[in-house]
């Protein structure tokens, strides 16, 4: 592989796991800090994405990132709205929204399963012709990712330590304590959801823009991959404040999507992707375990002593 090939992969990876990252932030927010693992997570980014594309399509590049976004709110306000006003279980919630979507999705694409946007002028459309002629030239999809992805982590670190960002973490941590305290709970989880499918939905536009095309399966697996990229990213930045964790789950995504790259560069069939997905998870969920029970296993094995049957 020549200098140049692995170059232009890391910068793919970088892109893709900038724009990923959104999501991973979201469920940052709605998995670590408030505790509910939202499963509305591939239909809200397909939503975004769909929304998106849509506004663009009619003339509106920049008007649709705030349509995504605000797409993503209102997905997030019906998901706390079930399973805090109608008493249905936070998973079950999030899968009854998750299917919903289906439908609105293809509802926004007009019947249609994909929108073509190449003949469209979209915000990298826009940068691209701003940095022409500069260093950055060709630059765009980086350069708009890594913005998007900086004022969602100030955020994030501004709003979080907020009196209604440390309310929303400490409902996360003991909800009975939060009532004891004259918090309203029900208030918390709804801002908390739709604040963080407010960034599902802004992944997914930043995503379908810059493929130049939105279908309706452009979310599948999406919850996967960013559990995966926020277990990845605690385990190398998981413990400090706000910022340093959410800058975690920033690098947890760009390896996610380097390692995912890299597979598709062994000429991988694409329906073994999700496979390499679930793999991914499976060694960020059991690697800290697997750590812990890593002297036992040796000591089974007679590993514990170095120049013996073996070395651990």
């Amino acid at each position: 592989m020549s200098l140049s090939t692995a170059l232009s992969l890391g910068q793919t990876a970088l892109e893709l796991g900038l724009i990923c990252s959104l999501t991973v932030l979201a469920l940052f927010l709605s998995y670590s800090m408030l505790n509910v693992c939202d499963l509305s997570t591939d239909g809200c980014f397909t939503l975004g994405a769909t929304v998106g594309a849509t506004v663009a399509i009619a003339g509106h590049p920049f008007l649709s990132i705030p349509a995504a976004m605000i797409a993503g709110i209102l997905s997030g306000f019906i998901t706390a709205l079930l399973q805090t006003r109608m008493g249905i279980d936070s998973l079950l919630a999030g899968i009854i929204v998750n299917t919903g979507l289906y439908s609105v999705n293809i509802g926004v694409m007009g019947g249609a399963s994909l929108l073509n946007l190449n003949r469209t002028d979209t915000v990298y459309s826009f940068m691209k012709d701003i940095l022409k002629g500069t260093p950055l030239q060709g630059k765009q999809t980086l350069i708009i990712a890594l913005l998007a992805v900086i004022l969602v982590v100030l955020f994030l670190t501004i709003f979080l330590n907020t009196r209604l960002g440390l309310a929303i973490r400490a409902t996360g941590n003991n909800p009975d304590m939060v009532r004891s305290s004259s918090i309203n709970p029900i208030f918390t989880t709804t801002v908390g959801l739709c604040v963080a499918n407010a960034f599902t939905g802004l992944s997914g536009c930043l995503l379908a823009q810059s493929q130049k095309s939105a279908d309706i399966n452009i979310g599948t697996g999406m919850v996967t991959i960013a559990l995966a990229s926020l277990l990845i990213g605690a385990t190398f930045l998981g413990k400090g404040g706000i910022c340093r964790r959410a800058i975690g789950v920033v690098v947890g995504s760009f390896i996610f999507r380097l390692v995912y790259t890299i597979a598709l560069r062994f000429n991988m069939p694409a329906f073994m992707l999700k496979l390499v997905s679930s793999i991914i998870v499976i060694i960020a969920i059991s690697g800290p375990y697997l750590r812990k029970q890593w002297p036992m296993i040796c000591r089974r094995f007679g590993w514990s002593q170095k120049g013996g049957t073996g070395s651990c």
